[in-house]
């Protein structure tokens, strides 16, 4: 299975290309909880700090102006740390 990627400080034209802020926006308090992707997800945070840590595996931790990648199937803890808004794109 594929892990979670991340990629700090994307530049402005790939956030522009990929049509980052004509995706939805997603915000949660600070936070526990289990996720499982069923599909693809493209997010980029505007606010907030995440460690998310898949079934098995090790904790990742990303927070604003990360562009994070997470793979379909990949069941997670998600514990958010300072609250989050992001954009975000299923695929």
């Amino acid at each position: 299975m594929s892990e979670i990627t991340v990629e700090h400080n994307p530049a402005p034209a790939k956030l522009e290309v990929m049509g980052v802020y004509n995706w939805p926006i997603w915000t949660k308090e600070a936070s526990k909880f289990q996720w499982t992707y069923d599909q693809n997800e493209t997010c980029y945070l505007l606010a907030g700090k995440v460690i998310v840590t898949p079934d098995g595996g090790q904790p990742v931790e990303f927070g604003e102006n990360d562009l994070v990648k997470f793979p379909k199937g990949m069941s997670c803890t998600w514990e958010i740390l300072e609250d989050v808004e992001k954009h975000y794109e299923f695929s």
